[in-house]
């Protein structure tokens, strides 16, 4: 099969088209054949450092979510799906597996139906953003009409985090650049305010008390607290765990925690379905040029996903 991956550590230009063994499902598997699989951060990150898995060897193959159609199901395999259903999945990279593969095979428990109405396209960009804004907002547990804030709210985390929490009954404070301002009201965030190093004054005007909870996309790190009430919560996304002042808690969190939770991607594709969740794509490449699309991810400024297709 072909998939596009690397043999050694670098810049984009490492990234090649390889010829690898067809995988095939085992119990409790499903293979995809894969049409669209999107290009996030961590994929760069794994392309430019040494791989942290000491058993990894090359070929690595990044990728962490794709789309396209059930093609073999493994013996013995509990799911409701059939081969030909058009499916999503949130995808563990490790060594010559990820999502930039022409075949993929999955657990069970990381796959889904494609929500109704979406292309390969769209539905390649929710599985690993999603379900990291839906960890993040369970990991806050906040309570209708309490005051969620949102750092990085333009990004594909924030985004869905912003819709995840507004469809929850709470109160959005997101932060925004000027030209990204009517995409955030779009997604209908109560407060907007100017991102920045400043941001946690300006959300301290708004909301005196400071916020029940916030989300760090952005990586803001110790300003943060400034934002953030007395014993309240703050998630963030790069591991950090905060300055310990004022019983506030940061929780760092990692997608890897919800892979296998069936139940909360299925919700995920339903809340497509409802129109409570907006999938954003930006630009598609054929899978060729994906050293094109890490370029152009690295440059900054992306709204919305990049898709390699298959």
């Amino acid at each position: 099969m072909k998939a596009v991956g690397f043999t050694e550590f670098g810049g984009p230009e490492v990234l090649q088209v390889l010829e690898l063994p067809t995988p095939e499902p085992g119990p409790g598997e499903v293979r995809i054949r894969v049409h669209a699989a999107t290009v996030n951060a961590v994929d760069v990150l794994q392309r430019s450092e040494p791989a942290r898995s000491p058993d990894a060897q090359p070929p690595f193959v990044p990728g962490m979510e794709a789309a396209g159609v059930v093609d073999r199901i493994g013996t013995g395999t509990d799911t409701d799906l059939s081969v030909g259903d058009r499916v999503m999945a949130i995808v563990l990279a490790d060594g010559s597996h990820g999502a930039y593969a022409e075949q993929l095979v999955v657990p069970a428990e990381s796959v889904v139906r494609a929500p109704h109405g979406a292309s390969d396209v769209q539905a390649a960009s929710l599985p690993m953003n999603g379900l990291t804004a839906r960890l993040a907002l369970d990991t806050l547990a906040l309570e209708p009409g309490q005051t969620v804030a949102i750092t990085g709210a333009a990004g594909a985390v924030g985004g869905y985090a912003l819709q995840l929490a507004k469809a929850e009954g709470l109160r959005v404070v997101a932060d925004t650049s000027e030209q990204d301002e009517t995409l955030i009201k779009e997604l209908g965030a109560d407060v907007v305010l100017r991102r920045g190093a400043a941001y946690p004054e300006r959300v301290r005007a708004e909301v005196p008390a400071g916020v029940d909870g916030l989300l760090d996309g952005a990586s803001l790190g110790a300003p943060t607290a400034r934002a953030v009430r007395d014993g309240g919560r703050v998630v963030t996304l790069r591991g950090y765990t905060g300055p310990g002042e004022r019983d506030i808690a940061y929780e760092p969190i990692v997608v890897f925690r919800y892979a296998r939770e069936h139940t909360k991607l299925d919700r995920l594709r339903k809340q497509v379905e409802d129109g409570l969740i907006t999938l954003r794509v930006a630009r598609t490449f054929p899978a060729e040029q994906a050293a094109e699309a890490h370029r152009l991810l690295a440059a900054g400024g992306i709204r919305g996903r990049l898709v390699l297709t298959f």
